[in-house]
């Protein structure tokens, strides 16, 4: 729980209530109402000052995210923004919004700084080639922590993605790890949180999205249409928050692993 006399120095006055929120698998969440009733959302982890950063970055395209209200150490303190069910309009507002983030680019694939998914490291240090990157910062990230077969079949796969991906797509700002857990309906549309950004191609966080379902109406219509090729693409990009998953909580998404891997016949 977070702690209420070092976030009364960080935010200048008392913390009157604190309520745990739910949160991710990796980070601890609350609310907390100051003393003059104002609600803040605070995070704590090692990296929160790593995701301030992200949500700054995120929030300088114009894209909806939670403001970054304070910083320090192992404390995050956010906006509170209120959460409501699934809308078509939030759909479509989700779909403006990444569109937005995605127009934003860098200078080359990756990010200023390496991060990480609780113990599955995310490296980042950029490359200008996007097939090198998507191969050895993401499928060959940690080859020995994954079964044996599976590291032998990322291994070949990586050497045949010059000839499957495109080699410099628009390095598009990338959430970095969008599923729809780490999308905020509001009332006034959807707002990111959560992100592990770096840039990227923009199908990346497409191929997330879409990883435990589907967007809902109107997001498509906003977003836009994809480069022809992307349904060939798509294994491809599914894979690496399959071997997330896989690193994180075992074998249980071995057969997602698998199954990307056999769409893309490595």
């Amino acid at each position: 729980m977070a702690d209420r006399a070092r976030l009364a120095d960080l935010l200048g006055q008392p913390v009157a209530a604190v309520t745990p929120l739910h949160g991710g698998d990796l980070s601890e969440v609350c609310e907390i109402c100051l003393a003059d009733g104002t609600a803040l959302v605070v995070k704590t982890g090692p990296l929160v000052a790593a995701e301030a950063r992200m949500l700054t970055a995120i929030a300088r395209t114009g894209a909806p995210a939670p403001g970054v209200i304070a910083q320090s150490g192992d404390l995050l303190v956010m906006e509170r923004l209120v959460e409501t069910r699934p809308h078509p309009a939030g759909w479509a507002a989700l779909g403006a919004a990444l569109k937005a983030l995605h127009a934003s680019t860098g200078t080359a694939y990756g990010w200023a700084e390496d991060y990480a998914f609780g113990p599955a490291a995310i490296p980042n240090a950029p490359l200008q080639n996007w097939p090198a990157f998507w191969a050895e910062r993401r499928l060959l990230a940690w080859p020995q922590a994954l079964p044996r077969d599976i590291a032998r079949r990322l291994e070949a796969l990586a050497t045949r993605l010059p000839d499957l991906l495109p080699h410099h797509p628009a390095p598009a700002l990338l959430h970095g790890d969008l599923w729809t857990g780490n999308v905020l309906f509001t009332a006034n549309g959807a707002a990111l949180i959560d992100p592990a950004c770096y840039h990227g191609d923009a199908e990346v966080d497409l191929a997330m999205l879409h990883l435990f379902g589907k967007p809902g109406p109107g997001f498509a219509d906003t977003y836009g249409a994809l480069a022809p090729g992307w349904q060939d693409r798509r294994a491809i990009y599914t894979l690496w928050p399959a071997l997330v998953h896989l690193r994180l909580f075992g074998s249980g998404y071995r057969g997602m692993v698998e199954n990307c891997l056999s769409q893309v016949k490595a």
